[in-house]
């Protein structure tokens, strides 16, 4: 047999008060005197009471709450990126609500529609698979921010991302000045964040004349992938490698290391994101590094400012990467060519 669950009623009278005294208790209002906040607490422990979430929305006609969608629960660099998120949505008094499509466009917009069930406010996508019409749509009903994802620009949702075109001309104007040349990308697959790197990789060697020995051999975000990528672009003989992301660089060095060459002596690695993993550091691995919590911060405040004044113009926010120079780079020392 189920057991009904307490109510304010309930508190109410064992605390020998009124429910409306209970009820501005219970929402701190300071027009409740100490003593009886007490009893009212203690009472509404006692029983075990707990405030009804949908209730005091609909009374306050808002829920304090947004979502945020998270491409890859996997991924740390989304995982560092909802740090920032949820500490500066908490700063302004709004609870978070999460779910992931696990990189499917299908169940992201299931999800989205549930997060929007609940009343949420506002919503963060950090990385999405959404079609553009979609969200247009998501962002016409709930005011929308957009994390790592600047290539679907509408007049009501904004978006807050890296210079990938820059980040990646950082790793390879260093490469050059350490005297490398023979400088290969391994990308990170059919993405925009991927795109954009390949793109600014190929700005690079141009800018530095190197436009006809430039190489990218396509690869993708994970170790195995980088593993992959990496196996084939040692045909290739270079002296170093600029990859998609830190996951990748680390399947990159496996390879290398397996075909008998050393890093950074014999090839220099060069990774992006800067992501904060134990075994990372135990690579040493010299990467682009993005502001991540800074990105999640950026998306939360303006998410903030545009629950205020929905009608505001669109915005784009464009943070910068730094090159973290650690043990994977060096000049270039000679042939690379396979061990036998």
């Amino acid at each position: 047999m189920s057991v009904s669950k307490p109510s304010i009623h309930d508190v109410a009278t064992l605390a020998n008060v009124s429910k409306s005294l209970v009820s501005l208790a219970l929402m701190g209002s300071p027009k409740v005197g100490e003593e009886s906040r007490a009893k009212i607490l203690v009472a509404a422990e006692t029983l075990g009471y707990r405030k009804n979430a949908a209730a005091r929305t609909l009374a306050a006609k808002r829920s304090k709450t947004i979502g945020v969608l998270v491409l890859d629960l996997h991924n740390p660099v989304f995982a560092e990126i909802l740090d920032g998120v949820q500490i500066e949505m908490r700063k302004n008094g709004f609870t978070t609500m999460l779910v992931s499509g696990g990189e499917d466009p299908v169940f992201e917009q299931s999800d989205i529609e549930t997060l929007l069930q609940f009343q949420i406010e506002g919503l963060i996508l950090i990385s999405h698979r959404l079609a553009p019409e979609r969200l247009a749509a998501i962002a016409a009903e709930v005011p929308t921010v957009v994390v790592t994802r600047s290539d679907i620009q509408l007049p009501a949702m904004d978006t807050v991302s890296n210079d990938d075109v820059a980040g990646t001309g950082l790793a390879v104007d260093f490469l050059v000045t350490l005297g490398h040349s023979k400088i290969v990308c391994l990308s990170g697959g059919e993405n925009p964040p991927s795109n954009s790197r390949v793109q600014g990789y190929l700005q690079a060697m141009e800018r530095n004349n190197l436009s006809e020995s430039a190489r990218v051999v396509p690869g993708g975000l994970s170790d195995a992938t980088g593993y992959a990528a990496a196996t084939k672009a040692l045909k290739l003989s270079p002296t170093a490698l600029v990859v998609a992301n830190d996951f990748a660089a680390m399947g990159a060095i496996a390879a290398i290391q397996e075909a008998g060459l050393r890093v950074p002596e014999d090839i220099s690695v060069i990774g992006y994101d800067g992501i904060s993993i134990g075994g990372l550091k135990n690579v040493n691995l010299t990467t682009v590094s993005q502001p991540l919590a800074e990105l999640g911060t950026l998306a939360a405040t303006r998410l903030v400012e545009r629950i205020n004044n929905p009608k505001e113009p669109a915005k784009q926010i464009t943070v910068s990467a730094q090159l973290l120079v650690r043990g994977t780079t060096k000049e270039p020392t000679g042939a690379t060519e396979l061990a036998n």
